[in-house]
């Protein structure tokens, strides 16, 4: 009994540090205007697009070599150090607005995402994991989830008035602010890190060299780890390949719903549908975790086929399905990184959750070059629907596997993911 009313106060705080955290990261202003920023500056469409690939690679580039540098140092330090590089960014777009200025705020913004991302999944496991509460890992995830969902919400909703008030600097300003406030409340994360015990052997992972640097050596691990041990490897490509599809279609929704005829001051009225969707789909997460594989794969499959239903119906009222399959998406996307965090046993736990994330981000630009070419020949309703025929393949591959077992999340999953 003292042991759980111990454990109590500590997992509130590591969910209330999670949530604030996740909040303020998206808490930026620019983003819903940005595009109007650059354009007002004189930029080209192409020049733009040149912007979000510079984007792109910054996180691509520095996403692994971040993830090892958590887990030799600090994962709670590189929270605390990620939201700096994009207020500095934000910063430089408003006081120097040009193209130069406007790329290095994207680098500076992309090498942010990547000291974020591995080192927050890792560091919330552990430290539920060492509360025995890591069962309790997907409820937290998909909460996040749902938490920056409403900080681009509550952005969007802020934007418009701030930028009457003030113009870009005055939104500009506020994203710094809202980046800062995010790098304060990281130092309330819990981080305790175990030492090896003398002589420990990890398995599947390299042995480290006493005179390699920490951060070289965990990069090493962790991809010695996803390499070696082929359920950590399934449960790592399982990641990209359930969460790039719908995260890359996910910024053609406004055009889709331009092409049902609505009109352009009702476009995000149906994408509320969408926002809405994908917040469902996150708060479902404690109750997908009792999909078996064969549930798991229903989802996809279901998510799928509304999704090219929706986008085909041309209609407003599609856009019911196009959340209802977001909600399925964002569902599915939280149980495979559970999967994948379930299944690491090294410690360099950072580093491989970061392998998964250049994965999907390698995976989103190989998408939005394919729905390019497909919705600049046949329209954008039917570069949906072909889009989604990689998740009816994955369903297919996932229901015909043999064990179908629920496991739960804080124990190792069997290797039944359907990816190899």
């Amino acid at each position: 009994m003292l042991i759980v009313s111990a454990r109590v106060p500590a997992e509130r705080r590591l969910a209330a540090t999670l949530y604030a955290y996740a909040f303020l990261t998206d808490l930026v202003l620019l983003y819903p205007v940005y595009a109007l920023l650059f354009a007002d500056t004189g930029l080209s469409v192409g020049q733009i697009s040149s912007l979000f690939v510079l984007w792109s690679a910054a996180g691509i580039l520095l996403e692994v070599p971040s993830g090892a540098w958590a887990d030799a140092v600090s994962r709670r330090l590189l929270l605390c150090l990620a939201p700096l590089p994009a207020a500095a960014g934000f910063a430089l777009w408003v006081l120097a607005p040009s193209y130069p200025a406007f790329a290095v705020g994207f680098l500076l913004w992309g090498a942010g995402g990547a000291l974020r991302s591995g080192a927050l999944e890792a560091l919330v496991w552990t430290e539920l994991d060492r509360l025995g509460a890591a069962g309790r890992y997907a409820r937290l995830t998909g909460r996040a989830k749902t938490a920056e969902l409403l900080g681009v919400v509550a952005a969007m909703g802020l934007a418009a008035p701030v930028l009457a008030l003030g113009g870009y600097p005055a939104v500009g300003a506020a994203s710094v602010a809202a980046c800062l406030a995010a790098a304060a409340v990281a130092t309330r994360f819990p981080e305790h890190r175990a030492p090896e015990p003398a002589g420990a052997i990890q398995p599947c992972a390299a042995q480290p060299d006493p005179a390699e640097p920490g951060w070289w050596a965990s990069l090493r691990g962790g991809l010695a780890e996803a390499r070696a041990d082929r359920s950590v490897r399934a449960a790592l490509l399982l990641v990209p390949a359930v969460a790039a599809v719908w995260g890359g279609l996910d910024e053609y929704t406004p055009l889709l719903a331009r092409d049902t005829g609505i009109p352009a001051a009702g476009v995000p009225l149906l994408l509320l549908l969408v926002w809405a969707g994908t917040t469902v789909g996150g708060l479902l997460a404690p109750a997908g975790e009792r999909l078996t594989d064969r549930g798991f794969a229903a989802l996809l499959a279901g998510a799928a086929l509304a999704l090219a239903v929706g986008a085909l119906l041309r209609h407003p009222a599609g856009f019911v399905l196009v959340g209802v399959a977001f909600a399925a998406f964002q569902l599915a996307t939280v149980l495979a990184d559970v999967r994948l965090q379930a299944r690491i046993s090294g410690p360099d736990r950072a580093t491989v959750t970061s392998v998964a994330g250049m994965a999907t981000d390698l995976t989103i630009i190989g998408v939005y070059a394919a729905y390019g070419v497909v919705a600049g020949a046949a329209g954008n309703a039917v570069a949906f629907a072909v889009a989604v025929l990689p998740y009816l393949l994955l369903a297919g591959r996932l229901a015909i596997r043999r064990p179908d077992r629920r496991v739960p999340a804080n124990r190792s999953l069997p290797d039944n993911s359907g990816v190899s």
